[in-house]
């Protein structure tokens, strides 16, 4: 039902001006990965702010930047929640089962996994912008990855 509502809503946003610019795939994706981007700058926000409280996490073996402990802390919650969003309304068309969606997804979110680890230490630690504008930064790099992961890979319409 709230999957049937979302592609409803976005429907009624994909008009003229932009469905001559993005196909309606990319549109629904674009909308779905918005929606799940918003969720995780949240959790990361509070997260970072409230449950690491920008502390420095010493694991006994290695020290954890609050940066890097946060994103780690937030994964899973936008794992399954990207991977529902994509999984029932970006991508519907599949004949793939779930666990084996989940298994494919889970594969293209390692690189992205990857991905924001680099671009976060990179951002943070060299390039000195704040944690949560590096967060929304790394964000854009993976979004462009993880399409072409969700749309060759994971999702593949056959």
């Amino acid at each position: 039902m709230v999957a049937h509502l979302l592609i409803k809503a976005i429907d009624r946003l994909y008009i003229k001006p932009v469905s001559r610019i993005v196909s309606r795939d990319i549109f629904g994706y674009g909308m779905c990965g918005a929606l799940n981007m918003s969720l995780d700058t949240v959790w990361y926000f509070l997260i970072y702010h409230y449950v690491v409280a920008q502390r420095f996490i010493d694991l006994g073996v290695v020290v954890v930047s609050p940066h890097i402990a946060t994103l780690f802390i937030v994964f899973p919650i936008t794992f399954f929640t990207g991977f529902w969003l994509n999984r029932h309304v970006a991508f519907r068309v599949t004949k793939y089962r779930t666990r084996g969606q989940l298994l494919r997804y889970a594969l293209s979110v390692v690189g992205s996994i990857l991905i924001n680890y680099v671009c976060m230490k990179l951002f943070v630690e060299m390039f000195n912008i704040w944690p949560t504008p590096s967060k929304m930064l790394t964000t854009v790099v993976s979004v462009v990855y993880s399409y072409l992961a969700a749309r060759y890979f994971t999702f593949v319409k056959r």
